[in-house]
């Protein structure tokens, strides 16, 4: 018969390998985060330059797979939890992809 010690470590192994343990880290850190957050101090509202800023970087964070980072950073800056359109991502920021880029 296992013991509550072997039971722990054994599930603490199965949430990590699914990536199920990073995530409710990260999900924890962003609700203290949003309950620590003085609503006092309102933040600066998104400018549509700073909308398309932490857009680059949650992309960036994305495909790095910092997936928890990302979450943090939707949670602290007000920015949409639905990704904006790439497509429209590249028209705004005047860039124009090739298959090659379109990969990244």
């Amino acid at each position: 018969m296992a013991t509550i010690a072997e039971l722990k470590s054994a599930l603490k192994e199965t949430l990590e390998s699914r990536g199920v343990l990073g995530q409710l880290k990260a999900r924890i850190r962003a609700e203290v985060f949003n309950a620590l957050d003085d609503e006092s101090e309102s933040r600066p509202p998104l400018s549509h330059e700073n909308l398309l800023i932490n857009e680059l970087i949650r992309e960036y964070l994305e495909f790095n797979k910092y997936r928890y980072t990302a979450s943090v950073l939707t949670a602290e800056s007000g920015q949409p939890e639905v990704p904006l359109d790439r497509e429209f991502m590249a028209n705004e920021l005047n860039v124009v992809e090739d298959p090659s880029s379109k990969s990244v």
